[in-house]
C-alpha cells in the first residue's frame, strides 16, 4: 500500500531496510487464529476486483461475533506524520484513517477478499471518451461530523489542495493526471491550488455529481480514487497546518483530541450512517491511541495479559523478533499474533545498472544471493516466501514466472560461469545498508561470505538510517547493491514499471538507473491504453522482458506479523494496506 516503488512523491510509503527485518511474509490468513502459508507459497494471493453499485451500498458486512461498546487502546511507537488526508501516503496510515475519513472509492474486505467499491460514490466510477472522462455520483445521506451534507464541491476542493504548496508529501497522481504533466512541479505551474480559483478539469454539474476530465486515457482512476487524497475537505474547516493535527471527520469516528507524539482520542461520530458505508463499522465507543512506549514493552503486556494488554492492539508495530519464537511455542500467545500478506510489498536486492552494466554480472549476482541463509538471519521461514517475480502476487494480473531458477542456497557454480562470460573481470562490488539492527550486520556478513566463494569481494558500507535513502538514491552514489522493500500504490501494475523503470526518470524514481530503449517505447505505448485490464496485462507481460535483463534480484514476497490483546476481536491484516484493519475491531468483553 501501503506503498509504491521509488518515485519522488512515494518515498513515505517505501519501507526502509529495517522494515524488512520485521516483515513476516506468508504467515497465513491474518486472523490471528490460523497460520497456513500454502496460499502464499502457491502464488494464489487475492487481488482486488471492481465491485458493482450493489456492492457499494451499505452497510458493511458484519464481522462475525462482533459486539458494540468499550474502548480499544491502540499502542504504536510513533505518532502519524500526517492526518491531513491530502498528505497521507503510507499503507497503515491509509488503513487507520478510515476510522474518521471517507473517499470516493475504497476496499471492502470480506473473508480476506478485497473488492474495490464506491465509498462516498455510488459505484467505482463511469468512464467515457476512451477513459479521458470519469463521472462519479455521491450517495444520499452522507454527512460531516457536524451533520452538514458532503457535496461534490467538497470533494473537488480536497483534490484541488493536492496542487498547493505544502502538499508535496502526498500522492501526486491528481495533479499529474489532471494536467497531463510528468511531475508535480510542472502540474503546479499549470494550476497552483484552490487559491487560483476553480480547476476547470473538474466539473460539478450539481451537488451530487463530479466529473473529471483528463487529457489522456486513465484506466486506474477507480483505484486512485481510493487514496486518501480523494477525501473531501470543507473550505470553512480547512485550518491549514492545523488540519494535519485534527481533520474534520466523515467516517464513523471523530477526533476528540490529538496531543502530538503522545495520544489521539476518537469517539463515535453521531452523523455517520452505516447504511451509506460498505467499508466501516462503529463497534467500539472509543479508540485511545498512545505513542512513545517501546514496542517490546507493549508486546510483553499484550502477550502476558498485563495491565491494558487484553484490550490493546498495535496497528503499526510488528511483534519483536525476540518474542516471536516464545509466542509460537505457546498456543494461547500464538493466537494473539495477527499475521498476513503485507499487501503488494516485495523485497529485492537492487543492482545499480549504471555501475554494474554487464547483464552477465547481474545474472551472477542473482545466483550468488543465498536466499535461505539471508532469510534465516532475518528471522527464519516466517519472514517471507522466496520471490521469483518483480511484482507481488497481490497485484491484479500477476503471473508466476522464474526466468533463472536457482536453489534457495544459491548456485556458486552458475555464478562463476556467468562471471567468466563477463566482458570485464569483476573482483569487487559494494553493498550499502541501513545500520539500525544486528540482523542487518549479520546479513551483510552472509552476503560477503557468499560472494567471496565466487572470487568477488563485497565491500560493505554501513549508513546511518536517516541518511540511507538520500545516500543510496543519488545518481552518482558509489554503491552497486542494496536491499529495498517497495510496493505499488494500488493493486495493479500501473505504478511499478512506469514509475521506476523508464530511462528518463530521475535517480530518486529509477534508482537503479535501468535503461532499455525497447522497454521505454513499450511503456509509452501502454500509457495510452484506457482499459484497466488490458493495461495490466500489457505491463505484466513487459515485466518479464525487463527481468530478462536482471535489473534487480527478487528476494521476498512480504507480509507482516502484528499483535492484539486477548479481548480484541476482528483483528486481521488488511490485504491492500498491509496492517491490522482498525475499522473491523471490537471488544469481546468490556
Amino acid at each position: 500500500m501501503p506503498g509504491s516503488t521509488p518515485r519522488a512523491a512515494a518515498l513515505p510509503v517505501i519501507a526502509t531496510t529495517a522494515a524488512l527485518l520485521l516483515c513476516s511474509c506468508s504467515a497465513g490468513a491474518g486472523t490471528g487464529e490460523a497460520r497456513d502459508s500454502t496460499a502464499v507459497q502457491s502464488g494464489k494471493r487475492l487481488s482486488a476486483v471492481l465491485g458493482t453499485a450493489k456492492d457499494s451500498a451499505g452497510p458493511a458486512p458484519a464481522v462475525p461475533g462482533a459486539r458494540p461498546g468499550g474502548t480499544v487502546t491502540v499502542a504504536n511507537l510513533v505518532d502519524y506524520p500526517h492526518l491531513d488526508p491530502q498528505k497521507i501516503y503510507s499503507g497503515e496510515s491509509y488503513s487507520t484513517s478510515l476510522l474518521w475519513g471517507r473517499q470516493l472509492t475504497q476496499y471492502q474486505v470480506v473473508d480476506g477478499r478485497p473488492t474495490l467499491v464506491g465509498d462516498l460514490a455510488t459505484d467505482t466510477g463511469t468512464p467515457s471518451d476512451g477513459g479521458r472522462t470519469w463521472t462519479y455520483h455521491l450517495k444520499d445521506g452522507i454527512a460531516w461530523e457536524d451533520g452538514k451534507p458532503i457535496t461534490a464541491e467538497h470533494v473537488k476542493y480536497g483534490i484541488e489542495r493536492t496542487f498547493a504548496p505544502g502538499f508535496e508529501a502526498g500522492p501526486t497522481y491528481w495533479p499529474e493526471w489532471l494536467t497531463g504533466s510528468k511531475d508535480r512541479s510542472s502540474a503546479v505551474k499549470k494550476y497552483g491550488g484552490p487559491k487560483d480559483g476553480d480547476l476547470d478539469d473538474i466539473e460539478i454539474p450539481d451537488d451530487k455529481t463530479i466529473v473529471f476530465h483528463f487529457p489522456r486515457p486513465e484506466a486506474d482512476v477507480p483505484y486512485m480514487a481510493a487514496q486518501s487524497s480523494s477525501s473531501p475537505v470543507r473550505e470553512d474547516k480547512d485550518s491549514g497546518t492545523g488540519y494535519d493535527v485534527k481533520p474534520f471527520a466523515t467516517g464513523p469516528y471523530r477526533i476528540v483530541e490529538h496531543k502530538q507524539n503522545r495520544s489521539l482520542t476518537l469517539e463515535r461520530n453521531p452523523y455517520w450512517k452505516a447504511e451509506t458505508d460498505p467499508i466501516r463499522h462503529q463497534y467500539p465507543d472509543r479508540f485511545e491511541f498512545t505513542f512513545g512506549k517501546q514496542t517490546l514493552n507493549t508486546a510483553q503486556e499484550v502477550l502476558n495479559g498485563r495491565g491494558d494488554g487484553p484490550t490493546t492492539v498495535s496497528t503499526k508495530n510488528e511483534l519483536p523478533p525476540e518474542l516471536f519464537a516464545t509466542a509460537e511455542r505457546d498456543p494461547a500467545k500464538r493466537k494473539l499474533i495477527v499475521s498476513g500478506s503485507r499487501g503488494a510489498y516485495t523485497n529485492d536486492l537492487y543492482i545499480k545498472n549504471s555501475r554494474v552494466t554487464d547483464p552477465e554480472v547481474r545474472k551472477a549476482i542473482h545466483y550468488l544471493l543465498p536466499r535461505a541463509q539471508a532469510r534465516q538471519v532475518l528471522g527464519g521461514p516466517h519472514v517471507g516466501d522466496f520471490a521469483t517475480t518483480l511484482s507481488s502476487p497481490a497485484v491484479v494480473g500477476w503471473k508466476k514466472y522464474d526466468l533463472y531458477p536457482v536453489a534457495p542456497t544459491g548456485d556458486i557454480t552458475k555464478a562463476k560461469e556467468h562471471l567468466a562470460r563477463a566482458k570485464k573481470k569483476v573482483t569487487k562490488l559494494t553493498y550499502a545498508y541501513s545500520a539500525d539492527s544486528l540482523q542487518q550486520d549479520r546479513l551483510a556478513q552472509v552476503l560477503g561470505d557468499a560472494f567471496a566463494k565466487a572470487g568477488v569481494k563485497l565491500v560493505v558500507k554501513r549508513l546511518e538510517p536517516s541518511a540511507f535513502y538520500n545516500e543510496v538514491f543519488r545518481g552518482p552514489a558509489p554503491y552497486d547493491l542494496w536491499l529495498n522493500t517497495t510496493s505499488v500504490d494500488w493493486p495493479t501494475p500501473s505504478t511499478l514499471l512506469p514509475d521506476s523503470f523508464h530511462s528518463k526518470l530521475d535517480a530518486l524514481n529509477n534508482s537503479i538507473r535501468y535503461a532499455n530503449p525497447k522497454v521505454d517505447r513499450e511503456l509509452e505505448r501502454i500509457e495510452s491504453i484506457g482499459d484497466a485490464r488490458r493495461k495490466a496485462d500489457a505491463l505484466i507481460a513487459l515485466e518479464e522482458v525487463v527481468m530478462k535483463d536482471v535489473p534487480v534480484v527478487p528476494f521476498l514476497y512480504c507480509g507482516i506479523s502484528e499483535f492484539r490483546g486477548a479481548d480484541i476481536g476482528g483483528a486481521a491484516i488488511h490485504p491492500i494496506y498491509g496492517a491490522i484493519s482498525a475499522v473491523d475491531l471490537y471488544l469481546k468483553k468490556s
